[in-house]
């Protein structure tokens, strides 16, 4: 990690941040369109990952990935929070434009927490809806010839609206429609497109405590959480089907894991795995999740069965001879919940509490992001490249052929994958987000801005970071550099378009 991190601080200095643009010329890379596996982690730290400096978690295969594919020290979640960074990926829009801007409940409905009232009610399930008219990258590689499918949580439209995964372009969706629902690896049901598919668990609330009286030092005190359907195998198993069913035919899966995501729940023989490495620990008497005996072991068995299933999929790739015609990317859509100090999960971003998922600071959005394609990206390479989610959008669009839309925000970066010299740059990398006090945040070159508590305290001054020198972002130097403040405050202006939806205004702007 600290080769990794001394690479990126010298050629930092030497990036150019040019203009916005659109860059095309790179041509098809080959006759026969590749297919595209994108593997989202849920929560997953930057430094979860061996290859980014993790000590205790294992990820062989994520490690493999890394020595024969290109590792990017300065990729970025569309938004530090779930459903709007999978929206900004998905339409290529940053969170200045994107229609869903954070986590919103869409509480209008009714008790949508109630977990019992929402297994019998699917009307009080999901998210608020993208709008039907949206951009996504499924609709436009299926323009390409490709078939599409998503496989994990969704989160961008309620069941039975216009947001849900089949009228956004996906085939066939299996997995969560609701991110509340992923609280539990255990639910009731999930869904397959718009049919709802019951398995043989109990409706158990997140929020339930350990049974009166019960010792928290005991295992069996915990069986209740463990059910008999385990959604993160169901939704495996389901995406191993789906390449086999076209293997044939260019592909997109969008493999949208539910982990490492609260609540911990992993299968028993990782997690007695961790605790004979890492020692006993004190249990997890819950809250907004399970219990957990072992939380820590339970942690690092999510992330190594995470990697397990990676490897389940490169397997099946190599297996149908489709592999080196395969372009696997592998990333998280925020910084990790709870706190990263024992992991050390967004080391060399962290040394404030708090600075994690939820945050605009560099551990709630910097994240892991490597990409292989054998035969054309160089294996074990390092790329120092500013990239965001929404650059995926113009990216996957010239891989597979297709014409890049005009509205995007994001930048293809196929150049930078297949070690081109003319891969265009970002002017600057913009987010914002409505929550967490509302908070934007603009990166310019090595410059970071920060604008914090605009909804709670009507903020409107930027702190400014150099990260080149202060990657944890204590030394607010906003004081020094009045002329590189006043260009965040413009970018932050001119970056953004009032939100179609108010729970996602920043007040002293948008009231």
């Amino acid at each position: 990690m600290n080769n990794i991190w001394r690479n990126q601080k010298k050629q930092w200095s030497a990036l150019s941040f040019c203009s916005m643009a659109f860059f095309s010329s790179c041509g098809q890379p080959e006759q026969n369109k590749p297919n595209i596996i994108f593997i989202l982690a849920d929560d997953m730290g930057y430094a979860d990952a061996g290859c980014y400096g993790q000590k205790l978690i294992e990820t062989p295969n994520i490690n493999k990935l890394a020595s024969q594919g290109k590792l990017f020290t300065n990729a970025y979640s569309a938004s530090p929070v779930s459903a709007s960074s999978r929206c900004g990926l998905l339409t290529g829009l940053h969170m200045g434009h994107a229609y869903i801007r954070g986590n919103d409940p869409w509480t209008e409905r009714g008790d949508v927490w109630d977990y019992h009232k929402t297994s019998n009610d699917p009307s009080l399930e999901g998210q608020r809806p993208i709008p039907a008219h949206s951009v996504t990258i499924p609709k436009l590689l299926k323009t390409q010839g490709y078939a599409t499918g998503c496989f994990g949580k969704w989160g961008l439209g309620a069941p039975f609206t216009e947001g849900v995964p089949e009228k956004q372009g996906f085939d066939l969706f299996y997995g969560y429609n609701c991110q509340r629902q992923a609280h539990t690896y255990f639910p009731n049901h999930l869904w397959r497109n718009g049919e709802r598919v019951n398995l043989r668990n109990e409706v158990i609330p997140p929020t339930t405590r350990l049974p009166e009286g019960a010792d928290k030092y005991d295992e069996k005190s915990y069986e209740i959480f463990w059910q008999n359907d385990y959604s993160a195998e169901l939704i495996q198993n389901e995406s191993l089907r789906f390449i086999e069913d076209n293997a044939t035919t260019p592909f997109f899966m969008f493999y949208a894991t539910t982990l490492p995501h609260t609540s911990l729940q992993a299968p028993k023989r990782l997690v007695d795995k961790y605790v004979e490495k890492l020692g006993d620990e004190e249990p997890s008497l819950g809250g907004s999740a399970y219990p957990c005996r072992y939380p820590k072991a339970t942690y690092a068995a999510m992330v190594t069965y995470l990697d397990e299933q990676i490897g389940e999929i490169i397997d099946k790739l190599k297996e149908l001879g489709i592999y080196e015609n395969t372009l696997i990317i592998f990333s998280s859509d925020n910084g990790p919940s709870g706190d990263p100090t024992y992991y050390q999960s967004v080391k060399p971003f962290q040394s404030v509490p708090n600075r994690v998922k939820g945050s605009l600071y560099e551990g709630g959005i910097r994240s892991p992001f490597i990409a292989v394609w054998e035969n054309k990206i160089e294996a074990g390479t390092i790329s120092d490249l500013p990239i965001v989610l929404y650059d995926l959008l113009p990216t996957f669009c010239e891989i597979g052929g297709g014409e890049i839309p005009s509205h995007t925000d994001g930048i293809s970066f196929l150049p930078e994958l297949l070690g081109k010299k003319n891969q265009e740059c970002h002017e600057y990398l913009y987010w914002e987000h409505a929550q967490g006090g509302g908070q934007q945040a603009v990166r310019f070159g090595h410059w970071k801005g920060l604008r914090g508590n605009i909804n709670s305290k009507g903020n409107t001054q930027i702190k400014l970071f150099n990260l080149l020198d202060d990657a944890e972002e204590i030394n607010d130097l906003s004081g020094h550099y009045p002329e590189i403040v006043d260009k965040m405050e413009q970018y932050m202006s001119n970056a953004r378009s009032k939100p179609e939806v108010d729970y996602f205004y920043l007040k002293p702007f948008d009231n």
